[in-house]
């Protein structure tokens, strides 16, 4: 049946006829409307029966579960249907659709595994990205995966892009879009900047701020803060503060009844306070909300591929951001927005969010790109290209679990393809099959994913968790804390078909199970240092030292976070050392000792960074040895080498010759580029072992075999050490690596019957001429000495004569006879 959009009442409903033209007409359109013009809702099921869409799927993405859950509920309740009749969701272990669903609401993480359980989406007629402003990295993947279906697979697939704030311009040209605007009928909303805030008593701060608001305007109140521990803060101080005011928390691990209620209108009719993260900017519809307080901060993971760890960090949001946030308090009327930071920071904010794909994790990508065959990466149509260094770290971290071998997917691979998780829980999932600990290792997973059911107080012990959570288990549901972590739990066990347990677990086999996850957190305690832990990957953490494990010897870590120095431990497990012999390593090491400054070699028992057992070694492999050296050079070569004045003259004059014939081949001699460069050295490092050594060597000598022949040949033509004077002398020339001018510095007397000014490079250069006294002090700085002679001479000669009356001060000084020394005057 027909849908009948005109009968609604959502500004979207303006520009219906032209985004059915442009979809008709274009591969590719790019939807502009503001927060609450019904697009999320609407758009769906107008564009249904379009020719080329009726009779396939259409599938639109969205950020989260809860909008996911939120948006098909909406678009069946305007068409008076059940759920998974026309419209239904997928989302994470969730899903409500059937045979005749035509409109699929997905969670962007779910689009992979449609393609690839269809490579040609032949069933799908549309895709709609919603909110693709977030650029979350879900949505930035199907997004290039959608591209390459339709350009290579399916040219007739359609593609829409929608957002309340994007860069417009740039998002066109990028997709060869056109864009469809709706103005929309979005209320105007005052904003008011109440100075900035401090992190450290945010919530205090929140609290004030909405205190302020609720006595100066009408309305419900939306507050935006940056994480759970802030909204639970706030919402204590504010229940106190308001007791007749109905006051919710909205995040994503609370429980969808719990949701619900801060979505709705208050049953008893009470003015309302929803305090919620940035889960509330798009899509979700919150009715009577008149205000919006926003703290101004946002919360993100960032991977460090450097620990190959991911890091929640508090962070400043993007001016696109609290625009949306703003717009939340104009959908019903004339509403007003409380910032909590001043004008001169807004200035400084970003225009727009930083892309998810720049920070993120990306081992479930590329696992998946692997998987359909891309091998060239940065090759696909990116409107943000991954960075090549977590994409590296990526491709490492999945041949360390087996799942890529010469990249391509291994048949260990394809199962943990097929499994909904991270490729590292999916890993220890499989392993443990294998060993016959399933049951533990999936309640481990769940509580990887989850939110800790425990605060800090219950310590470090991951198998504490455990334990409750059998406990739970057994009590059939009486805490409430592992309702979603059972859930998860369920899922799994769905997959493997297999039943949950309730029994007694060994500890230790939990720290081995965490191995298989995080092969790279396997920690030993620090000797002589109370719970402080290295791990594998080199980093050092601790822990609180009541803590249960902080005496333990051996530990595997679940949580930890990835700051610079000194980390912080928050979830582990104990290991039993004879678990980890898997894991050994046995290498030759040879490294430069810094304290002794000379050559170590040793074999090493490890395990990554940990070093067991080690024996010194005799007989040193060449190529190990040559790779210490070149490291020592490139890391310390300003204090081990001996970089003489007559050397720094040699680079000097090569480096001239190179500014002043640049057709020429004359090589890079800057030091730091013969510190990067080590070709030049390299075949005299033989005979290194200690600094000694080092300064032994013949810098000036082996730069200068390192030039073949000719340039030999040409350097001391063109650019030559010294220059031989008038009177017989040969005197240095003193050359600058920039190519300045070189300086001649002689004495005066030395160069009587010079008539010009020496020249250098073939006669394109003249030196500057320092003229020195007898006792070497300068007289007269020039580059052109005929004029010295002509003109400044005779005043020069007054002043040295009365100086210097044993030596001759001739007349004529072109005429006369260059000295060296004292000359006699005649008689």
């Amino acid at each position: 049946m027909s849908f009948d959009y005109t009968q609604i009442a959502l500004p979207v409903v303006e520009i219906i006829p032209q985004l059915q033209e442009r979809i008709s007409n274009h591969q590719t359109v790019i939807l502009h409307a503001p927060p609450g013009a019904g697009k999320s809702t609407l758009v769906p099921l107008v564009l249904k029966d379009l020719p080329g869409i009726k009779g396939k799927k259409i599938l639109m993405l969205e950020p989260r579960r809860l909008a996911a859950k939120s948006i098909a509920k909406r678009m069946t309740d305007l068409l008076q249907e059940p759920l998974g009749e026309t419209v239904g969701y997928r989302i994470r272990f969730e899903q409500r659709i059937t045979q005749t669903t035509q409109i699929e609401v997905i969670t962007e993480g779910i689009m992979s595994r449609l393609i690839h359980a269809d490579n040609s989406l032949e069933e799908v007629g549309l895709v709609i990205f919603d909110e693709f402003h977030e650029r979350n990295i879900h949505s930035d993947v199907a997004m290039a995966l959608c591209r390459e279906v339709q350009q290579i697979l399916r040219p007739d697939l359609k593609i829409l892009v929608m957002s309340a704030t994007l860069d417009l311009d740039q998002l066109s040209t990028l997709l060869d879009a056109p864009v469809v605007e709706s103005l929309g009928k979005q209320y105007p909303v005052k904003v008011k900047n109440l100075g900035d805030s401090d992190l450290s008593t945010l919530p205090e701060q929140m609290a004030q701020a909405i205190d302020l608001a609720i006595n100066e305007d009408e309305g419900d109140v939306l507050a935006f803060l940056p994480g759970q521990r802030d909204i639970i803060k706030t919402f204590e101080l504010l229940k106190r503060r308001f007791p007749e005011i109905a006051i919710h928390p909205l995040y994503g691990m609370l429980s969808p009844q719990r949701q619900h209620q801060a979505l709705s209108p208050d049953p008893s009719g009470r003015r309302k306070i929803v305090l919620a993260t940035s889960i509330a900017e798009t899509s979700l519809t919150i009715e009577g909300v008149r205000i919006v307080v926003d703290s101004g901060y946002g919360k993100s993971s960032v991977f460090d591929p450097r620990s190959a760890m991911s890091k929640l960090v508090t962070h400043r949001i993007s001016m696109d951001s609290a625009n949306q946030r703003t717009g939340r308090a104009g959908r019903l009327g004339p509403g007003k927005c409380y910032r909590l930071w001043s004008k001169a920071t807004e200035d400084r904010m970003k225009l727009f969010r930083t892309p998810e794909i720049v920070e993120a994790d990306l081992a479930t990508m590329v696992l998946d790109l692997v998987d359909f065959g891309i091998r060239n990466i940065n090759g696909m149509t990116w409107l943000t290209p991954p960075p090549e260094g977590p994409v590296s770290q990526a491709l490492d971290l999945l041949e360390e679990l087996g799942a890529i071998q010469e990249d391509k997917l291994t048949s260990h691979g394809e199962d943990i393809r097929k499994l909904p998780c991270h490729p590292r829980i999916a890993h220890m999932l499989l392993k443990a099959k294998d060993h016959d600990t399933l049951a533990l290792a999936v309640d481990l997973a769940a509580l990887l994913e989850e939110k800790d059911p425990l605060d800090q107080a219950a310590g470090t012990d991951i198998s504490l968790r455990i334990e409750k959570l059998r406990r739970s288990r057994n009590s059939k549901g009486v805490n409430r804390k592992f309702d979603r972590i059972e859930k998860v739990v369920s899922n799994y066990l769905k997959i493997f078909d297999t039943k949950p347990e309730t029994t007694l677990f060994d500890p230790f086999e939990v720290g081995l199970l965490l191995t298989y996850a995080y092969p790279e957190r396997i920690a030993h305690a620090r000797p002589g240092n109370n719970a402080q832990f290295k791990l594998t990957n080199g980093k050092i953490a601790m822990m609180h030292h009541s803590d249960d494990l902080a005496h333990e010897a051996w530990i595997s870590v679940a949580q930890l976070d990835a700051r610079d120095g000194m980390g912080k431990i928050f979830l582990a497990a104990p290991l039993n050392p004879r678990d980890l012999a898997e894991h050994v390593v046995e290498e030759e090491i040879v490294t430069w000792d810094y304290q002794l400054e000379k050559l170590k070699a040793e074999k090493q028992w490890k395990i990554g960074n940990i070093v067991l057992k080690s024996m010194a070694l005799k007989a040193v492999d060449n190529s190990k040895k040559t790779k210490a050296l070149t490291t020592v050079l490139q890391e310390d070569g300003l204090r081990v080498l001996d970089f003489s004045e007559d050397f720094i003259q040699l680079q000097s004059r090569i480096l001239s010759l190179r500014t002043w014939n640049p057709d020429q081949s004359w090589p890079e001699v800057s030091t730091a580029n013969l510190l990067q460069d080590l070709n030049w050295i390299a075949p005299y490092l033989d005979s290194i072992s200690s600094k000694v050594d080092f300064k032994k060597l013949d810098l000036k000598s082996i730069l200068y075999h390192s030039l073949d022949h000719q340039l030999q040949a040409k350097l001391g033509d063109l650019a030559p050490d010294k220059i031989q004077v008038p009177s017989g002398s040969f005197i240095h020339i003193h050359y600058q690596d920039d190519g300045s001018t070189p300086v001649l510095a002689v004495r005066l007397q030395e160069v009587f019957g010079l008539l010009d000014t020496p020249t250098l490079n073939n006669g394109k250069i003249k030196v500057v001429m320092h003229l020195l006294s007898p006792g070497y002090k300068p007289v007269q700085v020039t580059e052109d000495l005929r004029s010295f002679w002509d003109h400044t001479y005779f005043e020069v000669k007054k002043e040295l004569k009365r100086r210097y009356p044993k030596h001759h001060w001739p007349e004529d000084p072109l005429q006369a006879e260059a000295v060296r020394g004292v000359k006699r005057k005649n008689p």
